[in-house]
């Protein structure tokens, strides 16, 4: 399942991906630009590995490579956690590759996963954590509409409901 958002596209990372990965072999097409991969977060790919073979496949939760266009390399990865929670609450992680930042890029991805957590029909209320540090990805997510519901000394949670 892929989620288009203009200029960007969140690709499904599949199991067969992330065991791909984990073992050191790495896609040609998985075409990173830039410095930023999956490998850099096996515990993240492994857990994946770990819950789909407990659980089943969680689609449309889970990881996804962020790519340019429908079918560009892969300039980043969204998570998006779930099922939602009591609260209906589904929670996502995103990061792109430093060569494309400042080019409006996340703002994409934001929308894409938002759009991604409201194609379930379980969403109401979608989450995304921040560094304090990290303006730029608490800006882009101010952008997109999400608002501040709680904070510690290092890390800005904010929501937005659907």
């Amino acid at each position: 399942m892929d989620t288009t958002t203009a200029p960007i596209t969140l690709h499904r990372f599949t199991v067969a991906d992330a065991e791909r990965v984990l073992s050191g072999a790495v896609d040609p097409h998985d075409g990173w630009e830039g410095a930023y991969a999956f490998t850099d977060e096996p515990e993240l790919l492994s857990e994946y590995v770990r819950a789909v073979r407990q659980n089943g496949d969680p689609m449309p939760f889970g990881p996804y490579l962020v790519r340019r266009g429908e079918d560009g390399p892969a300039i980043g990865g969204v998570n998006l956690f779930g099922p939602p929670d009591a609260d209906g609450a589904v929670e996502f992680d995103f990061g792109l590759v430093p060569a494309v930042r400042g080019q409006g890029l996340a703002f994409h991805t934001v929308l894409a996963a938002v759009e991604l957590a409201r194609s379930t029909g379980l969403a109401r209320i979608v989450r995304a954590s921040a560094e304090v540090a990290n303006l730029p990805a608490r800006r882009t997510l101010e952008r997109v509409g999400f608002v501040e519901s709680s904070r510690t000394p290092d890390t800005i949670t904010t929501e937005y409901r659907l």
